[in-house]
């Protein structure tokens, strides 16, 4: 089920305007001081997935503001710095105001050059290796691309063979149930196989997933497939009007889409999940991240890996 990912997942990327997290004030609600539209800069020398993912975060709090994502990762020489430095401040002329920058740069004399520009400059980096420095007693090594390279091989390798096994258990096909972490169950389009991708990648967590049809709703058993793995199956479900929404932008005006058929088989999943006590999570107003947070809290699964 194609959900979207929300800021862990590489949502910033520039080009357009956005609403960020569908949070967008009437004119009626803004402050005089409220810009309708603001740029806001995620600045790396690495990726920047970090800068994004701290950045999204900070500014989901602030309701009413739609901004311009733009990432600008492997911001690693003096040249590609003041590149940036000259594309804030083309974007504070054009606009009339200032942008947003967040920064993860991890070199001084690289973050000394961004800093200058006409923007509000906000150091992810500095900003708690300084305290944790002073902390430990010890100078931290300033080297870039830490976070998010390949220098724990074993760590790669994991993530690697747990989004392969993800792939190749997905909807149902493999059935490599036996070395599967959790085994998600559901009906179509409930969020399984995005979650399944997710854990797999962040976690390292061995994901499987198998839909639930009309003929295992029909007959009201597990298939026997799952049977012997029953203390590994989690169901995931979701609201019914909710569901006809994605269905119908996948399948428009079908029997699939139908609310009488929606409707059965998320009762008739639920019927199964209780009838053999699965755990089972709605996830109706969840993104993938806080689906996947909550499987593993509730599970008690190991995270081989972390962010």
């Amino acid at each position: 089920m194609p959900l979207t990912l929300k800021p862990a997942a590489h949502a910033c990327y520039g080009g357009r305007a956005v609403k960020h997290c569908g949070l967008l004030a009437t004119q009626a609600d803004k402050s005089p001081e409220a810009v309708s539209r603001r740029t806001v800069f995620f600045v790396s020398d690495q990726t920047g997935v970090t800068a994004e993912t701290l950045g999204h975060s900070l500014m989901t709090q602030f309701e009413g503001l739609e901004f311009r994502p733009v990432t600008l990762p492997f911001v690693s020489s003096l040249d590609k710095a003041h590149e940036t430095v000259r594309r804030i401040d083309r974007a504070a002329q054009e606009e009339g105001v200032r942008p947003i920058v967040f920064s993860t740069l991890v070199q001084d004399e690289l973050r000394d050059v961004v800093m200058t520009a006409n923007a509000l400059f906000l150091d992810l980096f500095s900003a708690f290796v300084g305290p944790l420095e002073r902390e430990l007693n010890t100078r931290s090594t300033h080297r870039a691309g830490r976070a998010h390279g390949i220098a724990d091989l074993a760590a790669y390798t994991t993530r690697i063979n747990a989004t392969n096994f993800a792939l190749a258990n997905d909807d149902g096909s493999g059935g490599d149930y036996a070395h599967a972490d959790v085994v998600l169950i559901g009906v179509s389009r409930v969020g399984k196989t995005p979650t399944c991708v997710y854990m797999a990648l962040q976690y390292g967590v061995f994901a499987a997933n198998y839909p639930l049809t009309e003929d295992d709703l029909e007959v009201g058993k597990l298939p026997s497939r799952l049977q012997q793995f029953r203390a590994k199956l989690f169901g995931l479900t979701i609201r019914s009007e909710r569901l006809r929404q994605i269905r119908s932008e996948r399948r428009p005006e079908s029997r699939y889409a139908s609310r009488a058929q929606v409707q059965y088989e998320l009762r008739a999943a639920d019927a199964l999940f209780a009838r053999y006590a699965i755990p089972s999570l709605d996830t109706s107003e969840s993104s993938i991240e806080e689906i996947a947070s909550r499987i593993l809290n509730t599970t008690g699964i190991e995270r081989r890996l972390r962010p």
